[in-house]
């Protein structure tokens, strides 16, 4: 039967080589040109093979089980894509193991796939990713969210879900929306739960918060022992918990912190994407889940409501691909069924191209040193690296949004709806985008408009949170492990109204330790505290010490007067300033001596030449003014100076005896009898202050002096001052003498410079104000106060109780109970009288006076503009020949008879403007009157008549 057979096929085969080899010289070459254009399509494979890898039996996996067998089937039934060309699928379930998933995945490449879809689980990713880099298969995976696998590591690893780069951040722009500062993470130990977490410790310090606790259990870790790590979780003073673990063990988090009390009023808990997975695949809902979870706020992945997504939902419960009973739908499943999608629509397009699908052995499994593993059936993807840049470059609208993927291989658009677990059901409070934050608006309206991450642009709807409350929870208690609250006090040596120690509780007494508790008294929870000295009691403590203390964690907080300067702020965190303190100079003075030149020291030698000048430059002007027309202002020209010089000097006491008669000249002296009554008015003022007031005098004027002087300054023992002395004013700590009592500032003060004491003392204003009233006011401060600054309470970097306290100090301030305490501890004498930089200050400058000045120059100005327009005018009329009937026929050369005629024109002008106006009014009538009668009349003949 064999024998026949061969022979006989080999005799058709023949047969058919004869036919095509006739029917090809038969043809016209135009249809065999159509079949080879013909034969690109039927170069297709029929079938390519595509891996699918997760745990079936999960919360994820029971989701995308159907979704992607139902995407397989749409894909093959679709005729517009892969066209000839069938979808196979070979699922392989790695069954929630590492190891499992290891082995499953070194199966599913023996079956030449040519794209792997799948794992659920980041650390199975890892894992698998090396396999796909080695043999050139594009991994797409639709629920490993680890963001380190995005890495340059895996070229060939693709996330078709979101990445929990973006989750992370989206909490940390939760927790700094309501304003919280530190969190307490519980996450399960794999590269899934740590990773996540990571980026979330980064996400909270680019805002200022932190994660304070981490709580993290390993892969199903047993009830009890998770109650042991929500104990000690408990025992943290925060009251935020994120929840970052896994779908499938998640719930038996809330059912244990349900029983520890940790769901009531005061706590917060968010959840990431695991538990709306769990909620909406629950089919019913369960009640006893949903009490539980009351108040919880999650994020669910954003998909917009689009028609292909509402027609994908309906005809979800009718798939028959779902086993043992109706599987829960989640956006695990949208994200699977554009996965399959995504690599046919990449191999259609890779196919169209030219792309082969064609394996190759691995020279590296070749030697397998004897094992019995058969890596050799392990082959190569040779067209992958094409294929990895078609699905890189794909761009279409899946059921779960746009497909598309950036620079980082990273979907493009992320996006989280916010919700709020309450009743039966969840709440939509908002949504997260990386584009805008948190907004009530959905992200695909505001990808139109520019971006707007404003922390004012931030809002969400209202918040039920555990406990049924709608107030957002303070976010952290003191912490319930018997420890109170450790206070650093400084040991004073000096000045102890401010703090001392005391025998009594709490062990401590003073002004700074009043306000604290007064403050402490206003919170609205208990804070059980200590207060512990710092200091040895023989000296002032060092306070940039105490500081670091503080930040150093050896105390939770440092009370008394601590000044906020920039270099403290850095490493602590303040209160509001509860009084306020800046730098003095403090320096012996002595009781000015009178001067017999001491009605000179109101004006500045420059008002006084100004005045002066002023007084001449009006007294002239008011003279050109009146001198034709006054006969006060006219004589001998000694007399008239000597006028000008009286009349000038006399309007300062307005006693002048010269009336004006022109209109000029008395618009000129009202203005000016103004100015000398203002003049006269600062003057006495100024001089009744230097004669009657008391006067001191110091050496050092100020901070200035003592920079450029080379004489000794007295610091306070353990004050900030000694390093703003040497660091910021560059004075040499030579020069400075630390000061341990209060007796010493007075006995080196009185010594002065020559007798091995100090020029001045630098200190704050409070300690200030106290020495100098308990010396009754023998020494002065001089100068200005020359930093600005304020004492508060200091503690650790991010403490909320800074946040409460600084409160609490404004209310004591707006209430009146902090100045109530200052009258009670720092009771003493006022010492007024301080010295001014220099005497020059209190002296009146011509800056205060220059607008009069100019309005008087002014009105002097226009006054003798107008006269002289006046005086030209009138001297057109007048002529001098007329008058002394001179004729001028001289017999001299043209140009000495015009020189001469100029000079006399200049002498008659001069001579015009002495004369008295009565008289140029005459004459200028007269001229008037004799033109007139010289004009000819005309006769009655038409010809004129002469007189």
């Amino acid at each position: 039967m064999v024998a026949f057979l061969i022979p006989s096929s080999c005799h058709i085969e023949m047969r058919r080589k004869i036919l095509f080899l006739i029917l090809y010289l038969w043809m016209p070459m135009e249809i065999m040109v159509g079949a080879r254009n013909g034969s690109v399509s039927s170069s297709r494979p029929r079938s390519v093979n595509i891996g699918v890898l997760f745990t079936t039996n999960s919360v994820i996996g029971r989701a995308a089980s159907p979704a992607i067998a139902a995407a397989v089937d749409d894909v093959n039934s679709d005729p517009n894509i892969l066209s000839g060309t069938k979808l196979n699928f070979i699922l392989h379930d790695t069954n929630c193991s590492g190891f499992v998933g290891t082995v499953e995945a070194l199966q599913l490449m023996e079956n030449e796939v040519v794209v792997a879809i799948g794992p659920q689980s980041s650390g199975i990713a890892h894992v698998i990713s090396h396999f796909v880099n080695e043999l050139h298969v594009p991994l797409l995976s639709f629920g490993a969210t680890d963001p380190t696998l995005s890495s340059l590591q895996y070229p060939y690893f693709l996330r078709t879900t979101q990445s929990d780069h973006f989750q992370m951040y989206a909490v940390a722009d939760l927790v700094e929306h309501y304003g919280w500062r530190e969190v307490i993470a519980i996450f399960v130990d794999d590269d899934y739960g740590r990773n996540g977490i990571s980026v979330l410790g980064d996400a909270l310090a680019k805002n200022r918060a932190k994660i304070s606790y981490k709580a993290a259990f390993t892969p199903g870790a047993s009830k009890s022992e998770i109650n042991d790590l929500l104990v000690g979780a408990n025992l943290m003073e925060s009251r935020v918990f994120v929840v970052h673990v896994n779908p499938d063990s998640g719930l038996s988090i809330f059912s244990v912190a349900k029983s520890l009390g940790m769901t009531s009023n005061g706590y917060v808990w968010i959840a990431t994407d695991w538990l709306p997975s769990v909620l909406d695949s629950m089919e019913p809902v369960d009640l006893d889940t949903m009490n539980l979870l009351q108040g919880v706020v999650a994020l669910r992945h954003h998909m917009p409501d689009t028609d292909i997504k509402k027609n994908f939902m309906s005809r979800w419960n009718n798939l028959k691909y779902k086993e043992n009973g109706p599987a829960g739908f989640n956006s695990y499943a949208l994200y699977a069924y554009d996965s399959v999608w995504l690599a046919a629509q990449a191999l259609d397009a890779f196919l169209d191209k030219g792309g082969k699908i064609t394996f190759s052995d691995d020279p590296k499994l070749h030697d397998t040193n004897g094992s019995k593993l058969h890596l050799r059936s392990l082959r190569i993807f040779d067209g992958g690296e094409q294929f990895l840049q078609t699905l890189l470059r794909m761009n279409f609208t899946g059921l779960s949004g746009n497909i598309s993927f950036d620079a980082d291989k990273n979907l493009v658009h992320p996006a989280y709806d916010v919700l709020n677990v309450g009743g039966t059901g969840t709440r939509r409070i908002g949504y997260w985008s990386n584009y805008s934050g948190l907004s009530v608006i959905a992200p695909e309206q505001l990808y139109t408009k520019p971006p707007n991450s404003s922390s004012s642009n931030q809002h969400l709807y209202s918040v039920i949170w555990p406990g049924e409350s709608t107030a957002t929870p303070r976010g952290w208690v003191f912490p319930n492990n018997g420890r109170p609250l450790r206070i650093a006090v400084p040991n004073r040596v000096t000045y102890k109204e401010f703090l001392s120690k005391d025998k009594s509780p709490p062990g401590v007494k003073g002004y700074c330790i009043d306000v604290f508790e007064a403050a402490i008294a206003l919170l609205p929870y208990p804070v059980p505290h200590t207060y512990i000295l710092y200091g040895d009691g023989k000296r002032n403590p060092v306070y940039n010490d105490l500081v670091t203390q503080v930040a150093l964690n050896n105390y939770d907080a440092a009370v008394g007067d601590v000044t906020i300067i920039t270099n403290r702020t850095k490493i602590v965190d303040f209160t509001q300033p509860y009084m306020e303190s800046g730098l003095v100079v403090v320096a012996p003075v002595q009781q000015a001596k009178s001067s017999p030149w001491a009605f000179l020291k109101p004006f500045t030698v420059q008002m006084w030449c100004v005045t002066g000048s002023f007084f001449l430059f009006v007294g002239a002007v008011v003279w050109i003014l009146e001198h034709r027309f006054n006969n006060e202002f006219r004589g001998p020209p000694c007399h008239q100076l000597i006028t000008i010089f009286w009349f000038s000097f006399s309007t300062m006491f307005f006693s002048h005896r010269e009336n004006t008669v022109s209109a000029l000249g008395r618009l000129v002296l009202i203005i000016w009898l103004f100015v000398v009554l203002i003049i006269n008015s600062s003057y006495t003022a100024s001089l009744t202050s230097i004669l009657t007031v008391q006067q001191l005098t110091s050496r050092i004027e100020g901070i200035d002096t003592l920079i450029s002087s080379t004489e000794p300054i007295g610091v306070q023992d353990g004050s900030f001052a000694w390093n703003y002395l040497v660091d910021d004013l560059n004075i040499a700590e030579s020069r400075l003498v630390k000061l341990k009592s209060m007796e010493e500032y007075t006995i080196l003060l009185k010594r002065g410079p020559k007798g091995g004491g100090v020029a001045a003392i630098v200190d704050e204003l409070p300690y200030i104000e106290l020495f100098l009233s308990k010396t009754n006011c023998e020494f002065r401060t001089v100068g200005q106060e020359f930093t600005k600054s304020g004492w508060g309470f200091a503690f650790q970097r991010d403490s909320p109780l800074a946040v409460d306290l600084s409160t609490a100090v404004l209310q004591l301030s707006e209430n009146g109970d902090l100045q109530k305490i200052h009258d009670k501890w720092l009771t003493y004498k006022e010492c007024s009288m301080e010295l001014s930089e220099s005497d020059a200050n209190g002296r009146l400058s011509l800056k205060s006076f220059w607008g009069l000045f100019l309005i008087c120059g002014t009105a002097c100005f226009l006054a003798l503009t107008a006269f002289f327009c006046r005086v030209c005018c009138q001297y057109r009329r007048f002529s001098p020949e007329d008058e002394e009937n001179v004729e001028v026929e001289e017999i001299e050369p043209a140009r000495s008879s015009r020189r001469t005629l100029r000079s006399s024109s200049f002498k008659d002008l001069i001579d015009f403007i002495d004369r008295r106006e009565a008289e140029i009014k005459e004459i200028l009538k007269r001229k008037n009157s004799d033109n007139n009668k010289q004009r000819p009349s005309p006769s009655s003949d038409g010809q004129p008549t002469t007189p």
